[in-house]
């Protein structure tokens, strides 16, 4: 048969095999044309006929254009299982073995979860080899992500029970968010491994799995991208890694998800391709809603004082104040795109699909009141001055408003705010990354209702 298609009988891949240097039998596939895009596997899943329908889903799509290539690592999936070396040099072995065989000249490889340590080993090892590294919710050394008691623990329920271990290790990050997913997360996993062989990967990669010093010798474009809740790979791995490689992008996304293919894929999905320069960035699948939900910058507004303008002005000259804040704020959010959701009588609530939009209509909203403040019908009424906050996730919609732990913490920023102010949250700030804005660190803070500090930054508006 043919490599580069799909069996129509099976609907299997079809599986061609390689050899390391040590002499495992490593199980690769390519599928289409194009650019190569070589895909790690992010734990102990095979590149045969997945049971998970999204990834299935998300793998076409990533693919479409491009030459799309995965491999089973060495004691997993169809590669050789149970090999006599399963160390994080060994490891390298299968990468390289697979990338010869497939003849390619150059590659963009991505890493995910467990495979972050050893794209990065080979990127910086074959520099000119490597165009572009995204790595998604991972670490350079596995001691950034699990302290050494919890992993002794991991290793010892592996070898003592292993049903427990196979469901507690595939769907950690599913269980409140996709319990179908989880269910299947947990058949891959024990289709996929032995326990003894898992358990060895675990205690080799956690001894030897550090590419911690190797993250300045990496000369591909290199995107990290990290869901800002994720429970198995804390966000301070992923900040280290974009910290320490020279041309490298940091882009924090809402969500928990452990695995890319779940929670907001698409958004994902646009983000990686745009940076792979591929054409089909905004395909009309990408285009639809997940689940009646999409990740929308939230902008809540304030006009300080109210109260008191309205005991000094009285009702009627008081209400004309307000006519006037409320005219100015809708005609803002209609020249930059925004959707009024609400109006809280002296403030405003608003949603918009782009971030950049968003923080512009912020700068944009902060200047008109500015100019209104500097009329003539000011000096006789009162000045408008009105505090902003933002913040970016996955709201929940329902008959046309939004809920959810975004909107409110985009409230509780708003409230940290002064007159003339605009505070973002560290999604606004990440995702805002070199679109020209000028941010300030104004430390963090904790919001009623969140277990964690939240860190704002201040959105510097005046010219000069």
């Amino acid at each position: 048969m043919a490599l580069g298609r799909y069996n129509r009988a099976t609907m299997e891949r079809e599986i061609r095999y390689c050899t390391t240097e040590d002499g495992v039998r490593i199980a690769y596939a390519s599928e289409g044309e194009g650019p190569a895009l070589l895909v790690c596997p992010m734990w102990v899943e095979s590149i045969s006929a997945s049971s998970i329908p999204e990834g299935e889903k998300f793998r076409k799509e990533l693919g479409r254009g491009r030459r799309l290539i995965g491999y089973d690592m060495r004691g997993t999936g169809l590669s050789e299982r149970n090999p006599a070396d399963v160390s994080f040099e060994a490891q390298l072995w299968d990468l390289e073995a697979v990338v010869k065989a497939c003849k390619v000249d150059h590659l963009a490889v991505w890493g995910a979860g467990l495979s972050g340590p050893r794209s990065i080993a080979f990127a910086a090892k074959h520099p000119d080899l490597v165009t572009h590294l995204i790595l998604f919710d991972t670490y350079a050394d596995a001691r950034d992500a699990f302290p050494p008691a919890m992993v002794e623990s991991v290793i010892s329920l592996i070898r003592t029970n292993w049903d427990m271990a196979s469901q507690m290790l595939s769907d950690v990050s599913l269980r409140e968010s996709n319990a179908e997913a989880a269910l299947q997360a947990v058949e891959v996993t024990r289709r996929s491994v032995e326990p003894e062989t898992l358990a060895r990967l675990f205690e080799e990669g956690y001894r030897t799995a550090d590419a911690g010093s190797l993250l300045p010798l990496v000369k591909a474009r290199t995107l990290v991208v990290h869901r800002i809740d994720d429970p198995g790979f804390p966000l301070q791995a992923g900040q280290r890694i974009a910290a320490e490689i020279p041309n490298s992008q940091f882009v924090p996304l809402p969500g928990k998800e452990s695995y890319y293919f779940l929670g907001d894929s698409r958004g994902l999905l646009r983000l990686a391709k745009r940076f792979l320069g591929d054409e089909t960035a905004n395909s009309e699948w990408l285009s639809i809603e997940q689940d009646g939900r999409q990740v929308r910058t939230i902008l809540f507004t304030d006009l300080v004082g109210h109260t008191e303008m309205m005991r000094r002005l009285g009702d009627e000259k008081g209400r004309e104040v307000l006519r006037e804040h409320e005219r100015i704020t809708r005609e803002v959010l209609k020249a930059h795109g925004g959707t009024e959701v609400k109006t809280m009588g002296d403030g405003f609530m608003a949603s918009f699909g782009s971030v950049t939009k968003a923080v512009e209509c912020a700068v944009a909203l902060q200047k008109a009141m500015e100019e209104h403040n500097r009329g003539d019908g000011a000096q006789h009424a009162a000045p408008l001055q009105v505090r902003i906050g933002l913040n970016a996730g996955e709201p929940i919609e329902e008959d046309g408003d939004l809920f959810g732990s975004t909107v409110i913490l985009a409230s509780r920023v708003a409230g940290k705010a002064e007159g003339g102010e605009i505070l973002a949250s560290l999604a606004v700030r990440e995702l805002s990354s070199g679109k020209g804005f000028v941010f300030a660190d104004r430390g963090e803070f904790v919001a009623k209702g969140f277990e964690d500090p939240v860190r704002v930054f201040e959105v510097r508006w005046r010219d000069g």
